[in-house]
């Protein structure tokens, strides 16, 4: 059990990892990776209940889709030609060679999954973390953050269901605020 108490410590370090990228865009406080991780399950679990997946198992995938950063922090997307980036099983693999048998195999079947990209839930997990990146660019936006049409063109682009595409262009027509409309 020691050693699932030494992954939650670890897993905890993503409360303190930035998102890097905004930085770029200008956001001086950019959210945590565990923060964008919250909405990126909630997303994924809505996004496959919505398309008849299982939403438990989308936002599970989505849960372990950046606990790797805990070992290389957050990359952007400008290493590219400078950096490779590593493998997210490798990183998952040594992240959880201590736990024990059906915690570490849940974890890295998880990871695998997702990466893999081949079911429904992880399609949904997946246009997910998309999603969130669209939907933290619009709130970025309408707080007066000017540099985000990058990370917007980027997400809605990267989104592989039609469902995903759809809220993606709901979204876009809406404020941050709109929730608040009774």
């Amino acid at each position: 059990m020691e050693a699932l108490a030494r992954f939650g410590f670890e897993l905890g370090v993503l409360k303190r990892i930035r998102r890097a990228g905004w930085w770029q865009a200008g956001v001086r406080d950019p959210e945590s990776v565990a923060e964008h991780t919250t909405r990126v399950a909630q997303l994924a679990g809505l996004l496959a209940a919505e398309g008849g997946a299982d939403p438990a198992r989308a936002a599970y995938l989505a849960l372990w889709h950046d606990t790797q950063e805990t070992r290389t922090g957050d990359l952007p997307h400008t290493i590219k030609g400078f950096v490779e980036k590593p493998d997210p099983r490798a990183i998952t693999a040594a992240q959880t060679s201590a736990l024990p048998g059906a915690a570490r195999d849940s974890v890295r079947d998880a990871v695998e999954e997702y990466e893999t990209a081949q079911s429904p839930e992880a399609l949904y997990a997946r246009d997910a973390d998309k999603l969130e990146m669209l939907l933290q660019a619009v709130e970025y936006r309408d707080i007066g953050v000017k540099n985000v049409d990058e990370w917007i063109a980027s997400a809605t682009k990267s989104l592989q269901t039609d469902l995903a595409r759809r809220v993606a262009e709901a979204a876009l027509t809406l404020s941050s605020l709109s929730w608040r409309v009774r």
